[in-house]
């Protein structure tokens, strides 16, 4: 990588990192993956529970993975669960020890953006788990909410799409259309402009690309 963007790349975290210390986020810039998730697991106690509400980031990272190996309780449904069994699974996600996630976006004034279309996963990252670890690769980084939201628009709202084989027009056209379609993923939006009283909030920023 060019020495100027890695240099650019790694003023936009610090700055970023510092928006966010100043929402009252406890914050850390990692140069890759792998010392990210060396500090996951540091947080993370070995007998706590961990739910999830599924993410790229951690599917790319393979941190569930390692925390199952350790001996922590995973709470987190999958598409062999039946209906009924999968929606029970994310509400007890809910009260886990620890929930682990990434949001859509995080602006350079520091606040989270989420867009969700169950509200399960927004759920857990702002209220119920005692501490919850934010994963945020330096692609999710913009500006400001509006832009935010136009990267939900543009990338992770399709991509998710796509991945999950949805009938949205967006796995078509690429591009939110803002539709009504029963498969819409983009029903909530929740935008954390400061660290919710009562949780330990950790944000791991990456200097690398993670998840969509």
């Amino acid at each position: 990588m060019n020495k100027n963007i890695i240099i650019q790349s790694q003023n936009l975290l610090n700055s970023t990192a510092k928006a966010l210390e100043k929402n009252n986020f406890t914050v850390f810039v990692f140069e890759n993956v792998a010392a990210a998730t060396v500090k996951i697991q540091e947080l993370i106690l070995p007998y706590e529970s961990v739910g999830s509400g599924g993410s790229m980031t951690f599917s790319e990272m393979g941190v569930l993975q390692i925390l199952k190996e350790r001996g922590n309780n995973i709470i987190v449904s999958n598409h062999e669960m039946s209906f009924e069994e999968m929606i029970e699974t994310r509400r007890k996600a809910l009260l886990a020890n620890v929930f682990i996630g990434s949001p859509n976006a995080v602006t350079t004034d520091g606040k989270l953006v989420f867009v969700d279309k169950i509200g399960n996963r927004v759920g857990g990252m702002t209220f119920g788990p005692q501490k919850v670890i934010a994963v945020v690769g330096i692609n999710k980084i913009v500006f400001n909410e509006e832009a935010a939201v136009e990267r939900v628009r543009l990338v992770a709202g399709p991509a998710n799409a796509v991945r999950l084989k949805l009938k949205t027009p967006c796995v078509k056209s690429g591009i939110c259309s803002d539709c009504s379609s029963p498969d819409r993923i983009c029903n909530i939006k929740v935008v954390l402009s400061k660290k919710p009283a009562y949780t330990q909030y950790f944000v791991l920023l990456v200097a690398q690309k993670l998840g969509y």
